[in-house]
């Protein structure tokens, strides 16, 4: 059986694994060392459940992993009920207010992650001369949106930014002029959008349509990650702005990873799975890594054993070196800001290549100059 990964990201399906297949065959190539460990361990792979739960038999009792895309962690009580151990893939501060001790988040965003994804933003525009004063907030009305939108306002602030327009719409919208024209009647210096797919198109169209131009456009999209995304909008995602978490620019090519990424792209068309994958493939691996050298190491399952080792220790990635710190997150927080340039068609091979993506912040791992203001009208 295959991953049952099958849209952008994995995270709205679940989990679909055989009894008797390893981790390793579910996984996309992205499971080799924990499923290998697995078995060392004589485990048998069982069924997934609805909350996307994967239970592993151990004679006669179970151990769950949990592999969460976003939410909170009130989503899945049962976790803390039974005293889990829990490495979580893509949720945004999700511990922040339970400080449950046995919970690990993979994404990089560190001790602050709410405010992690747009401090570079704000960074980078408090460095631009003439420097920028106001902002607008644009964001779907979802919770997935809640977090950012805390963390954008706390850098305003801490950047001496004025926040002159909030505006939220549903994810059923499917006109996003009337919310640009309306923003763009304040004539803000930033524009901070908060979206995820059809409607970071929608936004992106809208805006490259108006008149009105800010100086500086993205911040806190989730979804010109997505490669769908990114075809869509072909040239018109010149000059945006937004947070990534790992990208092929020289800085980033950890040990282990070029491999990986070459094995997900050849297998990634036959799995219907997102073409490229640099937003989500080298977090889920380095997810099971962690696992994986947590179960070898302590040469067990026991939940509170995995948990006292992972919060001791450091991990070898794909991603780097990972420590986690206060409430399960990274130590220390390694966001990076990608502007989109020389985006020239539609065509998704261009992505695969850091000239279209260029990292602008932190500085440690820039790739390239950082273009300011935002163009102009629509980008040839």
């Amino acid at each position: 059986m295959r991953d049952a990964r099958r849209s952008w990201g994995g995270c709205d399906e679940p989990l679909a694994f055989e009894r008797g297949e390893s981790v390793a065959d579910a996984a996309l190539g992205e499971a080799e060392a924990v499923g290998e460990a697995l078995q060392r361990q004589g485990l048998v792979v069982g069924g997934a459940e609805e909350h996307k739960e994967l239970e592993v038999a151990v004679r006669d009792s179970s151990v769950t992993l949990r592999l969460p895309f976003e939410g909170g962690l009130e989503k899945v009580p049962i976790v803390a009920e039974r005293n889990r151990y829990f490495v979580g893939l893509m949720g945004l501060g999700v511990n922040t207010e339970r400080q449950y001790p046995n919970y690990f988040a993979m994404i990089p965003t560190g001790p602050n992650p709410s405010s992690a994804l747009t401090e570079g933003f704000f960074e980078l525009a408090a460095r631009q001369v003439p420097r920028p004063c106001t902002v607008a907030f644009v964001s779907a009305d979802a919770e997935f949106a809640y977090n950012p939108i805390i963390g954008a306002a706390e850098n305003a602030r801490k950047y001496g930014f004025t926040v002159v327009d909030e505006e939220t719409y549903q994810l059923s919208t499917s006109e996003f002029t009337p919310i640009i024209d309306s923003v763009a009647s304040k004539d803000p210096d930033l524009l901070l959008l908060c979206s995820y797919l059809d409607d970071s198109i929608g936004l992106v169209q809208a805006l490259r349509s108006s008149d009105w131009t800010p100086k500086m456009v993205g911040g806190a999209m989730i979804g010109p990650q997505s490669t769908a995304v990114k075809s869509a909008l072909g040239p018109l995602l010149n000059g945006l702005v937004n947070y990534e978490y790992w990208l092929p620019v020289p800085s980033m090519m950890f040990t282990g990873v070029e491999s990986l990424m070459k094995t997900y792209q050849l297998r990634a068309p036959a799995e219907n799975a997102d073409l490229i994958g640099s937003y989500m493939a080298p977090q889920a691996y380095a997810q099971m890594q962690v696992i994986e050298q947590a179960v070898t190491a302590t040469g067990g399952l026991d939940d509170q054993v995995l948990a006292q080792y992972t919060r001791r220790e450091s991990f070898d990635t794909v991603v780097g070196a990972v420590k986690f710190g206060i409430g399960g997150e990274w130590e220390h927080p390694r966001v990076i800001q990608v502007q989109f340039q020389n985006v020239t068609d539609a065509d998704s091979e261009q992505f695969k290549h850091s000239y279209t993506q260029v990292v602008v912040a932190p500085a440690e791992y820039t790739s390239g100059e950082f273009h300011y203001p935002y163009p102009a009208g629509v980008a040839e």
